[in-house]
Order: C-alpha cells, then structure tokens, then sequence
C-alpha cells in the first residue's frame, strides 16, 4: 500500500512537470511565429489564406483607414521593422514606402503584375485639379490574373520562409486562384450583355475592371480620391450621365460624398458604395468578409447599375 503511495506521488509529480514544461513552451511557440506585414486588404486576403496560423499577420493599414493619404506610426513603423517578410502594394499607392529603408525582405508586389497605364487623354480627363498624379493605376488587384500572380508570389514567399509548410502553401495556393478563376467566370458570364455600358464613379478605382469586362468609367476625381473636383469636372460627369443613360453612381466609404449625393439628387439617379479594396472598413472587418465576398457584392451592383441581363 505504501508503495502505491509513493508511485501516486511520483506519477503526480511527473504530471505537474509535465504542465509546467508545456505551459512554459506554448508562448514561446506563439513568440516563434514570423511576422508578415502587409498594406492593402487584397494582398491581407491571400497571406490569411495562404498562411492560415503558420505566420501572425500585421495589417499595416488600419481598417477604416484612406490608404492613398495614410502614414504609419513610429509605433507602427517599429512593428513593420520586425517583420521577417514586408509585402506592399506599390505602384504609388503607399507614398510613405518611398525612402524607406525595410530592415527585413520586402516585396513591391507591382513589379509582379500587369499594371494599366493611363493614356493622354485619360490622363488629362480624370485628373484636372490634382497637384501631382502618377499615370500607372495603382488598383491593379481588380484585375483576377493579377490576383493570381500575387498569390504565387506571396506562396513562394511563404514557402522559402518556412519550407516546412510548403505542401500546405500550394494546397491552399490552388484553392485560391481556383476561387479567383471562378470569380473571373461569374464577371464575364453576369456582364456579358448590359443595356448601359458606362459606370459613373467618384474616384477611378475600376479601370481594371472596365477593361476586363467591356465597360467604360466616368470619374469625378481620376485616381486620386483626394482631389477636389471643379465645378467643371461636376459639369462634365452630368452631361455624361446625361448622355450615357448612367443609372447609377458609386462612391467609396473613405471619400467626401458630399458632391456625389448632389449630383445624383440633380440628375434623379441612385447612389451606391462601390468597393475598390485597397482598403475595407471596421465592419467590413468585424464580419470577416473575404475579397471573394466583396468582389462578389460588387458584381451585383455593376450588374445593377449597367442593367445586364
């Protein structure tokens, strides 16, 4: 009896040790996980589904947050140093990215992508007002070959980082671009024949898609959604709803819609929010919504505005 006493309290012991040892090692664990930061929601979206919990994932970008006029904080900035993998968008879209020097491997996801580049007239119709203006659009993650080349990218990326995943990497790499291969077929399919084919928009942030699909797009702004539009850029965009048989006019949650609400009540025509994904906000963030979620949101309203059958 008195020796299974003295095994009870061994075998105790033993237990308890065991515990500590583990409580001990599981933050350490967590402490383990490389940091891959990034800016836009587009390039956040395939590192979640990629990585899964392998890496912790720093949104560079708040939610809720205008990424065109954002600058980081030094708090912010020191998180991104300790990053082992930076990944931007590029492509002008992250002014605070030019000079800075990433302590750690960072990747311009624009210089692995097709980026549009805006013709004369392009250039010279969408930006009056603008102090300075790039002449490549930096929303190329509208574009779902795009989405594509980022995905391998960013797997790629991954799997160097931490080669002991890379089975699951590309088991989730050819899940993802099925999905935006998919996503690509439901664009051409739901907006292949439209009674209307241009969409009236605050800032241009759908030139990829408008090329992709057919459409045209008239803008208040051009690309910047911080330029503030002239009484003839507003002048303008009438007579084209006027002339285009436009139903619709969309506007982004991060820009003044105090211009836009005018012109749709002067011109008798619905508003909607269009989302261009750069960035999303706190609520959109709350429900978890994925970019295959929203760009699906977005085809029933361009489907809406352009009256496709």
């Amino acid at each position: 009896m008195k020796n299974l006493k003295i095994i009870f309290v061994i075998l105790i012991a033993t237990l308890a040790l065991l515990l500590f040892f583990v409580s001990q090692e599981t933050p350490k664990q967590k402490e383990q996980k490389p940091i891959v930061s990034v800016t836009t929601f587009a390039l956040y979206d395939i590192v979640k589904h990629i990585a899964g919990d392998s890496v912790e994932i720093v949104h560079i970008l708040p939610f809720g947050v205008d990424p065109h006029s954002f600058e980081p904080t030094p708090q912010l900035m020191a998180k991104i140093e300790k990053s082992t993998l930076v990944i931007y968008s590029g492509a002008g879209l992250e002014p605070w990215t030019k000079g800075f020097h990433f302590k750690s491997k960072a990747i311009n996801m624009s210089k692995y992508v097709s980026l549009r580049q805006l013709d004369a007239v392009e250039g010279e119709h969408h930006h009056e007002g603008e102090v300075t203006h790039t002449t490549t659009d930096p929303h190329y993650w509208l574009d779902f070959k795009n989405m594509q080349k980022a995905t391998v990218v960013i797997t790629n990326a991954l799997s160097k980082l931490l080669p002991q995943n890379s089975a699951y990497y590309k088991k989730n790499e050819k899940r993802y671009i099925a999905m935006l291969k998919n996503l690509d077929k439901q664009y051409k399919e739901r907006l292949a024949s439209c009674k209307v084919d241009t969409v009236v928009v605050s800032h241009n942030a759908l030139g990829y898609l408008s090329r992709s699909y057919g459409f045209h797009v008239e803008s208040l702004t051009g690309l910047s959604p911080e330029a503030q539009p002239s009484a003839k850029d507003v002048t303008r965009l009438m007579n084209d709803i006027k002339k285009d048989g436009v139903t619709t006019i969309f506007f982004e949650h991060f820009v003044n819609d105090k211009v836009i609400k005018r012109i749709a009540k002067d011109t008798h025509i619905k508003i909607d929010v269009f989302q261009p994904l750069a960035n999303i906000t706190k609520d959109e963030a709350d429900a978890h919504l994925t970019y295959e979620e929203m760009m699906k949101q977005n085809l029933e309203k361009l489907s809406k505005a352009l009256m496709c059958k």
